[in-house]
């Protein structure tokens, strides 16, 4: 793994897949929506948008005929 960062409360590292690991100031590793918060903080990773939803009633209108 290769460091990418390190301040007072964590370090991240990058891993050989490109996936990040982030281990916090007392040498445990952070996990879920912790790492996923610190990672879109440092910019390293984007939130994926959510697909609009289909209407509904325009598919509606589309099986009845």
């Amino acid at each position: 793994m290769q460091q990418i960062k390190q301040t007072a409360d964590y370090t991240i590292f990058q891993k050989k897949s490109g996936r990040y690991a982030v281990k916090a100031k007392n040498k445990q590793w952070v996990h879920a929506a912790e790492k996923t918060q610190i990672l879109l903080a440092e910019a390293l990773i984007t939130q994926a948008r959510p697909k609009p939803a289909a209407e509904p009633a325009a598919e509606g209108e589309a099986a009845e005929s």
